[in-house]
């Protein structure tokens, strides 16, 4: 494989990353537009929430399977396009059950989105020889910035859904099916055979600790997501407005950790990157639970968005040095855990918010993320900063 296939293939799977992070923040944090537009009460939205990660998991488990007969990019290709198409449903509908097919649709395309960009970044990352992953993630980022602002905007205006949604969904479908021409999968490179041991399969076994780290960071991260504007208006006093910018903040920092996380990770490693990320991320909820207002609220957001940064692309990387021969389907299985902690973290917040308290919910992710700290010899030595299964030097400098 040519290095400029290589790079293209790197950039066209980038903009993906970052159209999904737009299309993402554009939901998650209109989320009380969407509930006052159904008229979805707060003991129904926990549901609601639920829902979409489940579809997702599903989708997740059923990607594993498809991509063996066409591969990832021709998943990928599809499943964007349907997830823009699916936000735009979201914001056209007046009636509940039009929100529980639009959400659902939304559920079903993200989980096969996931799964496949992964598998290729994945990939890619092995036939580089050094990390990336990290990387992609950042314009993921990058995208949920752009998201976030655009929904302040629509906040700000007092803009309907539909409206919001629409400029966006005519912009990116294109950019998406005309950057989805230079998908490629950087396959498997010499000696990268399945270890002894590890059977032809992908052991769930090996998976364990790798799955808990994910679930751990997922419910930190659907805290975010789904709360923080939630929490800034109900517990911390602040305007709509003003409640969507703990998000944007969230992912400021996010992309700034991604940014340079690559390079950390070279230097010291992987298990040394995630074990800082996962005492900033606990830090950052603390201070967002003893918040006396909006801006210290943000603060902490903030900081938790730079620990939480590093954890999720290096777990997947972390799954592809597992079974270098098998990443496809370690990421499909480890893919699920994503949903499996969106779907603990939004009703469990939930309900502790409404029997105890909204403050003393957040001490629960904080608590959870902080186990990560245990599994991160799960990463790999520091030998393995490459993050891919790379534990020798380069031998082509691909960029």
């Amino acid at each position: 494989m040519t290095d400029a296939r290589l790079r293209r293939g790197r950039g066209s799977l980038a903009v993906s990353f970052f159209v999904q992070g737009v299309t993402f923040a554009l939901l998650v944090t209109r989320i009380p537009a969407i509930q006052e537009r159904y008229g979805i009460s707060d003991a129904l939205l926990p549901a609601f929430l639920a829902a979409v990660p489940i579809l997702a998991g599903v989708a997740s488990v059923a990607t594993g399977r498809v991509v063996a007969r066409v591969g990832p990019a021709v998943v990928l290709r599809w499943a964007q396009p349907f997830v823009l198409l699916s936000l735009l449903a979201v914001g056209t509908g007046s009636e509940l059950w039009q929100a529980a097919v639009a959400l659902g649709l939304f559920g079903l395309a993200v989980g096969a989105l996931d799964a496949s960009m992964n598998m290729l970044g994945v990939s890619l990352q092995r036939a580089y020889g050094r990390s990336i992953m990290l990387g992609f993630h950042a314009s993921y980022s990058l995208g949920g910035i752009v998201g976030a602002s655009l929904a302040w905007v629509g906040a700000h205006w007092q803009l309907s859904l539909f409206v919001s949604y629409l400029p966006v969904v005519v912009l990116l479908l294109p950019v998406a099916l005309v950057g989805s021409r230079w998908y490629v999968a950087g396959g498997d490179r010499p000696g990268d055979e399945v270890p002894e041991g590890k059977g032809s399969g992908v052991g769930f076994a090996l998976l364990v600790p790798l799955c808990l780290v994910m679930t751990f960071a997922y419910i930190g991260d659907s805290t975010v997501s789904n709360w923080s504007a939630k929490y800034l208006q109900d517990v911390l006093g602040s305007s709509e407005e003003l409640a969507t910018v703990p998000y944007n903040a969230y992912m400021v920092t996010t992309l700034l950790g991604r940014a340079v996380g690559d390079f950390g990770v070279r230097r010291m490693g992987a298990a040394a990157v995630v074990r800082a990320g996962a005492v900033l991320a606990a830090l950052g909820f603390a201070v967002v639970a003893v918040s006396p207002g909006a801006w210290v609220g943000i603060a902490g957001f903030t900081v938790l968005g730079l620990g939480l940064s590093v954890i999720v692309p290096q777990t997947f990387a972390a799954a592809g040095r597992l079974f270098p021969g098998r990443s496809d389907a370690a990421v499909a299985r480890l893919n699920v855990f994503n949903y499996v902690g969106f779907l603990i973290g939004s009703p469990l917040v939930g309900a502790l918010g409404d029997a105890w308290s909204y403050r003393g919910a957040m001490l629960v992710p904080m608590v959870l993320v902080l186990v990560t700290v245990a599994y991160a010899t799960s990463f790999g030595s520091r030998a393995a900063r490459y993050g891919g299964g790379h534990e020798r030097p380069r031998t082509v400098d691909v960029g």
